[in-house]
């Protein structure tokens, strides 16, 4: 009964209409499985297996959300178990919070959610963050209990000194604190000076009842190269230091021996990573299948670092790997997941030396399909450190040295063959393609910002990836066919209803039409990306889809892959430096009887909890990573101030227009106080900002000539001012809110600058 069409009629009317179904979904407490839903309606037998149907049917017209473990929930619900942010404690001692991952400027205003009680321990605290499960008291109102703490917040501020009259004023950091100062006495000062970047303790009470505030540690200075990413790590709390004991158990490992390992020694296995990489845990080989069933296949191999060799489970070294849940890179440093005598030496793969590997033996066939896959713990031996630049300029006939020429014809050329069959496999799936520009910032011997551009992707790179996700779904196949105990998959959802609106006005902005009918799939993304490949409109299509989808996550729940267009899909490729690869490694090990090292029970029963917190812990590397690149983006521009520049409006809020650089890429803020005088309303429709006096309008999309006003490096902000662009709305009607069609829905008080004061206006 695949087809809700296929329900007999005798069934389909034993069943309760969608509109009680509904009814009953949306007054509940909690989201409900279908076993809830029968219950509740006595539904039996046929009855039952033709409700998952309707549930279906409804969840495609929009009626209700479906979530975690295929439950349902009235329509923007929120799951039933999910990561808080505790934001504020009101006058009756009550703790309220928000999604940690909510972003008002997507989502708009998020819900109330009081916090009711915990399990155990300590109650949280203003700025934790929280495992919580919620039930819903009335629209967008929930009551949530605590499970855990997942991280404790900050109980120190970080900020930049400025010199005040006896003692000192901290400017935080964190751009949402960025209107809020703390004075600091003289004697709390530790010996900082005007200038320096430190970790302050918060006092109660301070001069005419303002914040106040003493010196914990001092960091160091804000003109050091090094400042930006140490705010970056400092205010997303991640951990630099190991502890004594990790260290020792990674200072005591010894190489491996051949013994009851595969030995892959005369493979010609290659590494290929970027010109800067230190760490080398991926190598690869291919050759072209011989056996006569599978003409035009290829024989791939793909071997990654042991790392479940040398980490013992629930040992030193793993609970600070999974505590850390990954590296993070900055352009100055890497904080690696594990220290560098096993990150940078016995796990990382360098040429001609002996290295423990996992490695998986595939075939695929002429067209990309993976026919068959083999899982091995093995021994190799690289035969070369290859970078991207080298294996490209190989291919295209492009000088190299003698080495790397002699490697052409036996190893990479077939390499490449091996790719054009995975990306014919890849375009008949339909993956959604985004092609984003990585900005690369580039310090000086000194560490400050020599330039920023956009980071080059040559074929060897895509090359790469296409290996390392061939391997990925190996991983997660063959860990179903031993029905592991517990498999970690990398799940990334279908973009969210209201995301998909969002995105379907955005574009209608641009005269790109997104399908209404039917389930988008990602191919539909990607015929609107090759549509506008090559125009000005090409990267704000991309950032526009990009924003639109979910999130990827980990999870022992399959829902499969959108983006990648996959039914199943584990990380396998890199245990050196995510932890969800190093539990992939260790079901491997466990199902497929690989020795010691794998999987125990303890482990395969926190899955769920696993999930949760490394999910948790990528996301803060990401923003920790973001966050340092913005700074040193701003530390370059900030010798620009008074500089115009070209660029295009990416984002239309009621607060302002946020607009990208041609040149650099940077992005910042047109604040609307900045616009020439009017009354500015926000129409959401046509994602613009409108003038009701003047019919000014700046709207989504269109080009500017902007003047850089700001560059804060202390928060991490560039603020402009338009020196020419926008257009003129004719119509009166359609300048006023509520009124013209699709008129603007948003309004406020006249803003920009006084009349006759030009563009300088107010900041």
């Amino acid at each position: 009964m695949d087809d809700p069409d296929d329900i007999p009629d005798r069934i389909r009317s034993s069943l309760p209409d969608k509109a009680r179904i509904k009814a009953y979904i949306d007054e509940s407490e909690r989201p409900l499985d279908k076993r809830d839903i029968a219950r509740a309606f006595g539904l039996k037998g046929a009855q039952r297996a033709a409700l998952r149907e309707i549930l279906q049917e409804m969840t495609d017209e929009g009626l209700i959300d479906r979530g975690h473990k295929k439950k349902v929930a009235a329509r923007g619900a929120l799951p039933e178990v999910l990561v808080l942010s505790v934001e504020t404690i009101d006058a009756d001692g009550e703790l309220w919070a928000k999604p940690a991952s909510w972003d008002e400027d997507k989502d708009g205003s998020p819900p109330e959610i009081v916090i009711g009680g915990t399990r155990s321990g300590p109650a949280p605290k203003v700025g934790d963050r929280i495992l919580a499960r919620t039930r819903r008291r009335g629209d967008h109102q929930y009551e949530a209990s605590v499970i855990r703490v997942l991280q404790p917040g900050p109980r120190k501020l970080l900020g930049v000194l400025e010199p005040a009259k006896g003692g000192a004023v901290l400017v935080p950091t964190d751009k949402k604190l960025q209107d809020k100062t703390w004075f600091i006495e003289r004697d709390h000062l530790k010996g900082a000076t005007p200038g320096d970047l430190v970790l302050a303790e918060p006092l109660r009470g301070g001069p005419r009842g303002g914040h106040a505030a003493r010196v914990a540690e001092l960091i160091g200075r804000l003109d050091q190269p090094k400042a930006f990413s140490l705010i970056a790590i400092h205010a997303q709390g991640i951990l630099v230091e190991f502890p004594d004991e990790a260290l020792e158990e990674a200072e005591s490992a010894q190489p491996v021996t051949p013994d009851g390992r595969t030995d892959l020694r005369a493979l010609p296995l290659v590494t290929i990573d970027g010109e800067d990489a230190r760490d080398f845990d991926d190598a690869v080989h291919a050759a072209p299948d011989d056996d006569p069933g599978n003409a035009g296949g290829h024989i791939l191999h793909v071997a990654i670092a042991d790392v479940a060799h040398y980490v013992t489970p629930e040992g030193p070294l793993d609970r600070s790997a999974r505590e850390r849940g990954n590296s993070v890179y900055f352009p100055d440093r890497v904080v690696p997941m594990l220290p560098e005598a096993l990150s940078n030496d016995l796990c990382s793969l360098r040429p001609d030396v002996d290295r423990a590997c996992m490695a998986i033996r595939m075939r695929v066939s002429a067209d990309g399909r993976l026919l068959d896959k083999k899982v091995m713990r093995g021994i190799m031996r690289s035969k070369a450190r290859l970078t991207y630049t080298q294996v490209q300029d190989a291919m295209e006939g492009r000088p190299v040295e003698q080495k790397i020429a002699d490697l052409l014809d036996p190893v990479i050329r077939p390499l490449y063959a091996a790719y054009d069959a995975l990306q014919k496999g890849r375009a008949a799936r339909g993956t959604l393609e985004l092609d984003l520009p990585e900005l690369q910032v580039v310090l000086s011997d000194t560490g400050t910002v020599e330039r920023i551009t956009p980071r080059q992707r040559f074929e060897s790179h895509k090359l790469i990836e296409e290996f390392m996700i061939t391997a990925n779904v190996a991983a997660a196949e063959l860990l179903e066919e031993r029905h592991a105990r517990a498999v970690m998959y990398r799940v990334h959802e279908p973009p969210k209803l209201d995301r998909l609106e969002g995105l379907r006005e955005s574009l209608q902005v641009l005269d790109i039409k997104l399908a209404t009918d039917g389930a988008l799939r990602p191919h539909h993304f990607t015929k609107i990306l090759s549509r506008v490949a090559g125009t000005e409109k090409a990267q704000l299509v991309s950032d526009m889809v990009l924003r639109a989808q979910s999130q990827a996550v980990y999870s022992p729940e399959n829902e499969g892959h959108f983006g990648l267009a996959l039914q199943r899909y584990s990380h396998f490729t890199s245990p050196i430096r995510r932890y969800a690869d190093l539990l992939v490694h260790r079901a491997l090990i466990s199902a497929y009887g690989l020795g010691k090292g794998g999987l125990p029970d303890s482990q395969a029963e926190q899955f769920d909890k696993f999930g949760e917190l490394i999910s948790n812990t990528e996301r803060r590397a990401i923003a920790a990573e973001r966050d340092a690149t913005d700074r040193y983006l701003t530390a370059y521009m900030a010798d620009r101030i008074g500089a115009t520049f070209h660029g295009r409006i990416t984002g239309v809020k009621r607060f302002g227009l946020f607009v990208r650089l041609d040149e650099t890429g940077a992005d910042g803020l047109v604040p609307v106080g900045t616009l020439p005088w009017d009354r500015y309303w926000h129409d959401e429709v046509h994602q613009r900002l409108v003038g009701e006096q003047t019919g000014q309008a700046y709207q989504l999309a269109e080009t500017l000539r902007v003047k850089l006003a700001e560059a804060n490096t202390v928060t991490g902000g560039l603020v402009f001012e338009i020196i020419e662009g926008g257009h003129i709305v004719k119509d009166r009607k359609a300048r006023t809110p509520g009124r013209g069609k699709g008129g603007p829905r948003k309004f406020g008080p006249k803003r920009g600058g006084r009349p006759g004061a030009g563009r300088k206006g107010r900041r």
